[in-house]
């Protein structure tokens, strides 16, 4: 069999359908960002980034910078190993000890990404409690829903937020173990859950509560714990995933939880066992954000009124874009080839940075751009962001009517 006209023509389909994922080659300066080197026809141009998840710019913090440099020269660059070998170090206990304390909860667990914690503890959980039915929410992201279908327990799709539709098929499965998997903000929508309305559903079904907090975390709470700190809800739920890839500006996943629930996870958790650890520097790193952001409301309060500022200028210029309660804006396209194009246009004579989301990471007729405004974005860039996006509505002959 010719596999390469196999893949080619499959990924020509995926270009005929507007659908093929095109990355910027970008280069990232410390204590410039959200400006960024873009090196595209053997030169390197200006753009202002506008879709990172480095939600508050704490990867350019010089605290969280000194902090990776000076664990780099202590210990050297990798981790030597999975934490069962040679991995473990007293940096990645300490940085397990700062989520426990973020979050309320006896211990943490370290992953290599948010990706791999969501995989690796929704697949154990589910293979591993016996006769366990997985309640997932209808709008959760691939990794749990991948880390779902290997557990091979069964599953139930709730509507999505819908709390009443959870309560229904909770009580349906009647006296079986029951485990419930949602997230605080969802990420392409922006939309932030019913949490409260969850939690008293899943306790009084006795399920297990099973928050992703990976929009959230750094960015919700007096001390960026999430939405289930800003709420009051943490000590109520069973088990809250996070991420240190996105508001804290580093890499990696965790879960939290009681002491014998994360080590049920260590002990049993392929993607954990079999996986080489975190760098000393990076888990360093991560603790220096963290616990600059517990302290620390500036850079949330800077980032709030960006996306207060965003909003009120695109509706005053038209340009629809998704109401919600969180820090993500979706401005709506509902066309890949033209959410592609204003992308490229954006890039090329505007020099703004905003990557078209399109199916599959969105249902198809929902494309859009993902604004994410940050602490660091000037008038002047919003300015011009709003102006970029007028221009193009227009000449673009995008519809003014939220999607």
């Amino acid at each position: 069999m010719d596999f390469d006209s196999l893949f080619k023509s499959q990924i020509d389909a995926l270009k005929a359908e507007g659908n093929y994922r095109i990355f910027a080659d970008l280069e990232r300066r410390r204590g410039a960002f959200p400006q960024a080197g873009c090196h595209r026809d053997g030169g390197v141009g200006n753009v202002t980034v506008w879709c990172s998840n480095d939600y508050l710019a704490m990867g350019q913090h010089p605290a969280v910078v000194q902090a990776m440099v000076d664990t780099v020269q202590a210990c050297g660059t990798g981790a030597g190993g999975t934490r069962n070998i040679g991995g473990n170090t007293v940096h990645h206990r300490a940085l397990e000890a700062e989520l426990a304390d973020l979050h309320g909860k006896e211990r943490a667990l370290l992953f290599t990404s948010g990706y791999v914690s969501n995989w690796a503890a929704l697949s154990t959980l589910g293979a591993r409690i016996p006769n366990a039915v997985i309640f997932s929410d209808a709008g959760n992201h691939a990794s749990m829903i991948e880390g779902i279908r290997h557990s091979r327990a069964d599953k139930v799709l709730w509507a999505h937020n819908d709390w009443r539709d959870l309560d229904r098929k909770l009580h349906a499965v009647g006296e079986r173990p029951k485990i419930v998997a949602f997230e605080s903000v969802y990420s392409m929508d922006g939309d932030i859950a019913p949490i409260r309305e969850i939690v008293e559903v899943c306790e009084a079904h006795g399920a297990l509560s099973y928050i992703d907090e990976v929009h959230a975390v750094g960015m919700y709470g007096p001390r960026g714990g999430g939405v289930s700190e800003e709420r009051g809800l943490a000590h109520r739920i069973d088990l809250i995933e996070g991420t240190l890839g996105k508001a804290f500006g580093v890499v990696g996943g965790y879960i939290t939880g009681s002491d014998a629930l994360c080590d049920f996870i260590r002990s049993f958790a392929s993607g954990f066992i079999f996986t080489t650890a975190l760098p000393p520097a990076v888990a360093a790193a991560a603790t220096a954000s963290i616990r600059h952001l517990k302290s620390s409301g500036t850079e949330r309060a800077a980032q709030k009124a960006a996306v207060a500022l965003v909003r009120a200028k695109l509706d005053h210029a038209g340009i629809p874009h998704m109401a919600n309660d969180s820090h993500i804006i979706p401005v709506m396209i509902g066309d890949p080839v033209k959410c592609r194009m204003i992308s490229d246009i954006l890039m090329e004579d505007w020099g703004i940075y905003v990557q078209p989301i399109n199916y599959p990471t969105v249902p198809k007729g929902t494309e859009r751009l993902r604004i994410t405004p940050g602490p660091n974005h000037s008038d002047a860039d919003i300015d011009r962001l709003v102006a970029a996006l007028g221009a193009l509505w227009k000449r673009c002959a995008i519809s003014h009517a939220v999607a």
